[in-house]
């Protein structure tokens, strides 16, 4: 299938929604803006075009990251497989056809053109558990396995990281 791959920069225009399917599969869906620019010769100045805006989902781990990670109006770039949907109103509705831009997400992340950000890998835990090994096989005891930090968590851990990282790049001297 030949799908047509977009890459959007933009701005999220809502908060992220974020829910499960059926199936137990996590899902994240937001509304993005993007607003082209161009330079206008006749009054010297940038001007704004139309803004366009996308519904995006993501699937799965991504999902999860996305709902953790993006607020409403911060500067993203999404690259996914672009959706044209379009229906028909009902007569009572008026009857008219409409069309909805969708992007399925395949990578999200910050704008770093437009700001800092700290990357924090997420760890998860074994959905299969190991086998159990023999009490012979193994002289030296296993450890007991702990589970991994949540968000929140690891988002006030590294709150003074990223502050620290900010200062060192507002530091830096050429």
């Amino acid at each position: 299938m030949n799908d047509t791959m977009v890459t959007l920069v933009g701005n999220a225009a809502t908060a992220v929604e974020h829910r499960q399917t059926t199936a137990g599969v996590p899902v994240a869906r937001f509304r993005m803006a993007a607003t082209s620019r161009r330079f206008d010769r006749t009054r010297e100045c940038w001007t704004d075009a139309e803004t366009s805006f996308y519904t995006v989902r993501s699937w799965r781990a991504l999902a999860d990251n996305v709902a953790a990670s993006v607020a409403v109006g911060e500067p993203l770039v999404v690259h996914g497989r672009l959706r044209v949907r379009e229906g028909e109103q009902s007569p009572e509705r008026g009857g008219q056809r409409w069309f909805a831009a969708e992007v399925d997400a395949v990578a999200i992340g910050h704008d770093l053109s437009r700001g800092t950000a700290a990357f924090r890998r997420v760890t998860w835990a074994r959905s299969v558990p190991l086998p159990p090994q023999s009490a012979a096989a193994t002289d030296t005891p296993t450890p007991a396995s702990t589970p991994p930090p949540s968000v929140t968590e690891s988002a006030a851990a590294t709150k003074t990281e990223r502050a620290a990282a900010a200062s060192a790049v507002g530091s830096v001297t050429a």
